[in-house]
């Protein structure tokens, strides 16, 4: 039997939750599913996946940490 590989989290490093959206501006996850994440299981976790891309396309972008926003405005 062939092991399967992990599903990874999504996280992005931003971790800022959208007081209007009720999502991280990172990774487009939601509290209760970012908290939940670690005692998922791959068949839920493949679920929310498929949910971040229509929020993430309903939302904008991912939010960049002002670290790298600075290092980009300071190139342009």
């Amino acid at each position: 039997m062939a092991q399967r590989t992990p599903i990874g989290s999504p996280c992005t490093g931003v971790c800022e939750l959208d007081p209007h959206t009720g999502y991280c501006r990172g990774c487009f996850r939601t509290g209760d599913e970012i908290m939940a994440w670690p005692m998922t299981d791959d068949a839920q976790k493949r679920q929310i996946l498929r949910r971040l891309k229509p929020r993430r396309n309903s939302h904008g972008e991912i939010a960049l940490p002002s670290p790298v926003r600075e290092r980009m405005s300071l190139r342009g």
